[in-house]
């Protein structure tokens, strides 16, 4: 009996006994926010044990709140999660960002003081990067943070702020020698979001929802503690925390861990073929290519988590992965709204259900899947220079 199958044997047991009924299936995932009304008790329920368990950052070592796992162990567990329907116990920016960054680039006390708490899901984490006047360009971001003692004193703005409303911590990029070249004199920190001197101020988009903020500084403040990496450096631990964003194993750990959801070609059966259940060959055509697109990506995702080196997300080929899952999702949203017909065009009123309103709203807001986390322009120009090895 090899020292895998003893693990998956455990796993299988333990799971079994601790999952609650609530959390299995589709439905919310714990984001760590306590501004956010949570749809069953067995939500945090499912977190607390997790986390007790090391099982939030599997792959993490225990001093810092994970459970030490091997990739493979961490893919077995993904497996054994998916047999029973359980979700996530926990998703956000601190475990698939933030932290990973930690665990790269931070001191041993920020390690064992900030790791464990993001490993709990004590509080969620938003990302201060873009500026009005630092977006794709970012190295040309204007917010200030001028060293005062033990402290940190930040003025400026950030925009397209995810969830900025609904965090309680943000890791960004602040510019701290002002007359440093502009790739130089930057530095990462993190900071509480509940403090004077912040402002968040939430963006609608014309889906009708958004996640964005644009948070504004005035004399904020951020722990000198809290600078992770050296002062003027932190434009090499930007770059970093966004291949963790683009690996796509945030993609495998939400899609994999979730019980049989209906799927495109029942989408199709319902709207396009709904007596017979045969469909036309153009939409069989344009069906079973997303099929084989959606699934071809998370078997690559997969890949990549069973290849890491003890959990840890690739460099420059995570561009790959950004470039393909925000061309995936813009292909899913217009194919989805498309073979719905004018039922896929629904905004409001009871001739709607439910998902085809949200899939309308998902259509409209998909296309800023192609900008956000570095535009795919952006991607393509990593993979030519630093994958594919080409010249300027």
């Amino acid at each position: 009996m090899t020292a895998l199958y003893e693990f998956r044997e455990e796993a299988r047991a333990w799971l079994k006994e601790h999952c609650p009924d609530g959390v299995r299936g589709p439905g919310q995932v714990h984001t760590g926010s306590t501004k956010i009304s949570l749809s069953h008790p067995d939500v945090s329920v499912w977190l607390d044990r997790m986390a007790e368990k090391g099982w939030t950052v599997p792959t993490w070592a225990p001093e810092y709140g994970g459970a030490g796992l091997t990739s493979n162990e961490y893919v077995v567990l993904l497996e054994e999660m998916k047999a029973i329907g359980a979700r996530p116990p926990l998703i956000n920016r601190g475990t698939q960002m933030v932290g990973p960054t930690i665990l790269e680039f931070g001191s041993e006390e920020q390690k064992r003081r900030l790791l464990p708490m993001i490993a709990r899901g004590e509080g969620a984490w938003c990302q201060g990067y873009s500026e009005p006047g630092a977006g794709s360009d970012l190295a040309s971001l204007r917010t200030s943070a001028v060293l005062d003692g033990d402290r940190l004193v930040i003025n400026g703005q950030k925009i397209w702020t995810s969830d900025g409303h609904t965090s309680e911590w943000m890791f960004m990029l602040v510019r701290t020698d002002q007359a440093a070249p502009k790739h130089d004199g930057i530095s990462f920190l993190v900071l509480p979001m509940d403090q004077p001197g912040i402002e968040v101020r939430p963006i609608q988009l014309i889906s009708g929802h958004s996640p964005f903020c644009e948070t504004f500084f005035d004399d904020a403040v951020a722990d000198k503690r809290d600078l992770i990496g050296e002062m003027n450096r932190g434009w090499t631990v930007g770059k970093r925390l966004l291949q963790h964003e683009r690996s796509g194993m945030e993609m495998l750990v939400s899609q994999s861990t979730e019980r049989k959801q209906t799927t495109m070609v029942d989408i199709a059966r319902k709207y396009v073929g709904p007596e017979t259940g045969q469909l036309d060959l153009l939409v069989r055509n344009q069906v079973t290519d997303y099929e084989m697109k959606a699934r071809s990506l998370q078997l690559t995702s997969r890949r990549m988590v069973e290849e890491a080196s003890d959990g840890r997300t690739p460099g420059p080929v995570t561009s790959i992965m950004k470039l393909v899952s925000t061309e995936y999702e813009k292909m899913q949203a217009e194919l989805l709204t498309s073979l719905r017909g004018t039922q896929g065009y629904g905004w409001e009123g009871d001739a709607f259900s439910t998902p085809e309103i949200d899939g309308t709203r998902r259509w409209l807001s998909s296309r800023a899947a192609s900008i956000y986390s570095g535009s795919n322009e952006i991607q393509q120009n990593i993979i030519a220079k630093r994958v594919l090895g080409l010249p300027d």
